[in-house]
């Protein structure tokens, strides 16, 4: 799919040649590479097709006083990587003395091999049929469904390098191809009710387009008997998908970088400490074999590996690129990007209840359960209501009122609390994980959230 992939060691030659030449000797380079399709439909008719390929790359040298210089470029020619290897030679001049970045330990520690078959692409006009036909198939699932506003099929490939003068060679390529359909539904002197869903898949010919249809169809239709909730605490039940968009939010609890830049929730001191009931178990695990977008390792050649953040109940780990593993003495986990700052992010998070334990709501269940709860389908304006460096939220939802198993949409409301509370209210999580677009993880139950309908 695409475009050949990188030739690293002819790559990797031509930089030890310019570096000799310039008397540099140490340095290294991490580039990624995409291309993709995307089209998107508006009501029988094609909305947007396009066609995009992206690369960057980043250079970083080491001067002989020890400091860095880094330069960014998408330029992959001799040329190119000679203007950006004698830029990055300059710019080291001023580099910072107080935060000098180093190889990973691990840029050669050998990876975990993934399983991931590239796929071919079907072709920008495969996606748009397909496309059309998903479009025309879920507004004829109910008659109050008018549009799908908002849809998206897209298919593309991608590549990621890194090498160093210390003898690291990367490389790893990977195809990918997403789905989505949010359809809005009107009905007389109502207010327009709207609901999607989400599929992924390592190629566009593997995507679920009928669960797609099934799933957007059915969460439109399930809000259009809505009455408004009084607010009031609610026992509360969590999808999966909301659950990880609400930890994800927080992750900074778990981000080595912003604990050492001091904004995050958590303290270099607070590992070990209880975060949560003693059940709960929080994995970032970037080589599950559900996770389509995996790379076997990181911006700095650091291996991807799954690691444990909480462990019944504890926080046992930080996300750590190179220079903040240093700081705190421990391993890079494989969490890095490459830059000047390196940034620190979670790949994929997996959600479950710890083997054996006894939960305080046992019995719950979002298909069974007699008693009323609120079910929380999904969380909105994450970016506005979550003020991640002190713990609260205060979010718009869309979700149910489920009362004796009957499930009525809640018109509009609001759920609010602080993470830490929410973490050490849960009263239970349920059996089965499910492996959503996001993560794993099973429904999610917290007891006594806030919930604020609007009038």
């Amino acid at each position: 799919m695409g475009h050949a992939p990188l030739n690293v060691s002819a790559l990797r030659d031509r930089l030890h040649q310019l570096a000799s030449r310039e008397g540099i000797t140490q340095w290294d380079l991490g580039a990624s590479r995409s291309n993709s399709a995307s089209v998107q439909v508006d009501r029988g008719a094609a909305k947007q097709l396009k066609a995009s390929q992206r690369s960057s790359i980043t250079v970083r040298v080491w001067n002989r006083d020890g400091l860095v210089g880094i330069t960014s470029t998408s330029d992959l020619s001799d040329a190119g990587l000679e203007k950006a290897l004698m830029g990055a030679h300059q710019a080291s001049a001023f580099g910072n003395a107080d935060d000098v970045p180093h190889f990973s330990p691990l840029a050669k520690a050998p990876t975990d091999p993934l399983d991931r078959p590239l796929k071919n692409s079907e072709g920008i006009q495969s996606l748009l049929k397909n496309l059309l036909e998903a479009e025309k198939e879920l507004l004829s699932r109910h008659p109050a469904i008018e549009t799908v506003p908002y849809n998206g099929l897209n298919e593309g490939s991608s590549e990621r390098i890194y090498l160093n003068s210390d003898g690291a060679l990367r490389q790893a390529q990977r195809t990918q191809a997403s789905l989505y359909l949010f359809a809005r539904a009107e009905e007389a002197g109502r207010k327009p009710r709207s609901g999607g869903a989400v599929r992924l898949a390592l190629g566009s010919a593997e995507l679920d387009l009928n669960g797609c249809i099934d799933e957007a169809a059915e969460r439109t239709i399930s809000h259009l008997n809505y009455k408004p909730i009084d607010t009031g605490r609610y026992l509360v039940c969590f999808t999966p998908e909301a659950f990880l968009d609400l930890i994800g939010s927080f992750s900074s609890m778990f981000n080595a970088r912003a604990v050492l830049d001091g904004v995050s929730l958590s303290k270099p001191d607070t590992i070990g400490q209880q975060l949560a009931v003693p059940f709960f178990n929080l994995i970032d695990n970037g080589l599950h074999p559900a996770h389509v977008g995996a790379m076997p390792f990181d911006g700095e050649g650091t291996p991807t590996r799954a690691l444990r953040l909480i462990g019944d109940g504890r926080l046992e780990s930080f996300l750590h690129s190179e220079a903040t593993a240093r700081a705190f003495g421990v391993q890079p986990t494989g969490h890095a990007g490459l830059g000047a700052k390196v940034s620190v992010g979670p790949d994929w998070f997996e959600v479950h209840r710890s083997e054996g334990a006894t939960l305080p709501g046992d019995q719950l269940d979002h298909r069974t359960t007699s008693d009323s709860f609120v079910l929380i389908e999904s969380l909105n304006a994450l970016h506005a209501g979550v003020k991640a460096s002190q713990g609260s939220f205060s979010l718009p939802f869309d979700g149910w009122l489920v009362n004796g198993g009957e499930r009525i949409s809640v018109e509009a409301a609001t759920v609010a609390g602080d993470i830490r509370e929410l973490l050490r209210s849960i009263v239970q999580i349920e059996a089965d994980p499910i492996v959503t677009h996001e993560g794993v993880c099973p429904h999610v139950w917290v007891d006594g959230l806030a919930i604020t309908g609007e009038a």
